[in-house]
């Protein structure tokens, strides 16, 4: 297994405080810290790699994660909490808090329509609420109404705001030290595509798989 990849999100208050939409993405593109999305784990089966890219940081109290995509086919049929979103124009953060304990599935396609879950292992899901979903705010270049897919050449964002208590982490002015894993992907779409940050050894798209995150770093 190659050494996992590692990213350190920076500490920044100040992004609770702003009330606009371009501000908090102009202090991310500053401030924060961006990687790129584009290991092909399964390159025979599913060669298509759309660019996609994050910029993360974090204020003490939540995540901020703004995932930009440029891509041929652009689907969001998926518009109800918990639905199969990876089937659309999807991006998703996973992480596990505490090594070794439950781990956390964010899942969102382009209109910020979330799947998200937390377990040890991947049969037995603890889904979250509409309550707790309510509480991840979503700004989605793309709007929230749903569509068919669409060809062309589309460029889209989805900014996430994930607060920490939400994952059962509290931030007391020192790092914190987490693992996970971001990716793209679309399974329903005519380019079907599975990208990950960290690479992933297996023999077909499987992104439950926790030996295979990469370290966060909360500064």
């Amino acid at each position: 297994m190659n050494t996992p990849k590692k990213i350190e999100f920076a500490y920044l208050p100040q992004l609770d405080s702003l009330s606009s939409l371009d501000a908090i993405v102009n202090l991310l593109d500053e401030k924060a810290t961006r990687r790129t999305i584009e290991a092909v784990n399964w390159r025979e089966q599913f060669p298509y790699q759309p660019l996609t890219t994050f910029t993360a940081a974090h204020s003490g109290k939540n995540i901020y994660i703004d995932f930009f995509v440029r891509c041929n086919f652009l689907r969001a049929e998926n518009f109800t909490n918990q639905s199969p979103v990876s089937e659309d124009s999807c991006v998703e953060f996973f992480v596990e808090p505490v090594p070794g304990g439950e781990y956390w599935n964010f899942e969102f396609n382009c209109i910020g329509t979330v799947n998200a879950s937390h377990r040890k292992e991947r049969p037995a899901p603890t889904r979250l609420t509409d309550n707790e979903i309510a509480r991840i705010r979503r700004y989605g270049s793309c709007g929230s109404r749903p569509f068919r897919e669409l060809e062309g050449i589309f460029t889209w964002n989805l900014l996430v705001v994930i607060p920490l208590d939400l994952i059962g982490m509290e931030y007391k002015g020192e790092q914190l030290k987490m693992r996970g894993n971001f990716y793209k992907c679309a399974s329903a779409a005519s380019q079907p595509h599975y990208l990950s940050w960290n690479p992933i050894d297996t023999t077909a798209p499987d992104f439950h798989r926790p030996e295979f995150f990469g370290d966060i770093i909360l500064l």
